[in-house]
């Protein structure tokens, strides 16, 4: 599938949402922008779970292009979709390669958030760009994790360093960065013990896997990437805050986009963490992680009504 096919895929629940809801906002034909029709838009927007500030701005939007005129819904859209595009704008510089090297991937986030399918995801994806890809299984506190990690490096032909159960986790990040060293391979990506913001010795402990991993390449980690779920939506956000000053984090992964009819949760996410989306999750396949694109995301999003 192309982007946006991935993209329509992942976006299916929500824009089915959106389609049948704006729709019945134009049962009649051409609307007042008035209050109550404003009303109606905001209930709308917030039900994807983009949560009420953006939902405000492409609310305010509309009220400044439309106030007191009757509006086709097409024209509407438009002015939604270009909303959305400045609310999600973020650099194309997507994904941050080392320039010599193995590129060093740290992977953070919260219990339950799909960290571990996600980094097999990401290795199948650089391994079918031609990429050789190290793993390091650095959630040892958790064994059934690291199990996971086995059986999806087995399955995708990934190498995977791991250590004894409870073991100091930077010592098995040391050992995973140093076999990509040696074996010349192109990427090193580091697994973290899933945790809450909360767990102060937890967070203190992504700090001391970053600062072996500096010690032998001295501008890794080359990318942070916390993987969110978007089935959790606002409340995924609330959990993962803290990561972001506590890892040094450089962008999002969002994971089971395809699970959720509140995809919207992409736009808060973009706007309060300041971090870009590099990849969505869009099925359960390992095939099934996108690069993020605001366009095609846009695209996608309201696909129901370009097919209708």
């Amino acid at each position: 599938m192309g982007l946006f096919d991935r993209f329509k895929q992942g976006l299916q629940k929500t824009a089915r949402l959106l389609n049948t809801d704006i729709r019945d906002l134009f049962k009649q034909h051409g609307r007042l922008v008035d209050e109550q029709f404003l009303g109606e838009l905001f209930a709308i927007l917030v039900r994807t779970d983009m949560g009420a500030g953006p939902a405000a701005e492409i609310r305010d939007e509309v009220h400044r292009e439309f106030r007191g005129r009757v509006v086709q819904m097409t024209e509407v859209l438009d002015t939604i979709r270009a909303k959305i595009r400045q609310l999600m704008a973020q650099p194309e510089d997507a994904f941050q390669l080392a320039p010599a090297g193995p590129t060093v991937v740290m992977v953070v986030g919260v219990n339950g958030s799909g960290k571990t399918t996600s980094i097999a995801k990401l290795a199948y994806l650089f391994q079918q760009e031609g990429k050789t890809v190290v793993l390091g299984a650095a959630d040892t506190f958790r064994a059934a994790a690291v199990e996971q990690l086995a059986i999806w490096s087995n399955r995708i032909g990934a190498v995977l360093v791991k250590g004894e159960p409870r073991s100091d986790p930077a010592s098995v990040a040391h050992r995973a960065l140093d076999q990509a060293i040696q074996t010349g391979a192109d990427l090193c990506i580091i697994d973290t013990a899933g945790r809450l913001q909360t767990q102060t010795s937890l967070m203190q402990q992504l700090g001391k896997i970053r600062r072996v991993i500096t010690r032998q390449i001295a501008d890794a980690p080359h990318e942070v990437l916390l993987v969110m779920d978007a089935t959790a939506g606002q409340n995924g956000i609330s959990q993962a805050k803290g990561f972001s000053d506590a890892a040094g984090c450089t962008g999002i992964v969002l994971a089971k986009l395809d699970g959720t009819a509140k995809g919207g949760v992409v736009i808060p996410i973009r706007q309060q963490f300041n971090l870009p989306v590099k990849f969505v999750g869009v099925g359960e396949k390992v095939t099934d992680l996108a690069r993020f694109d605001v366009d095609e995301f846009v695209h996608a999003l309201f696909s129901e009504f370009d097919e209708a």
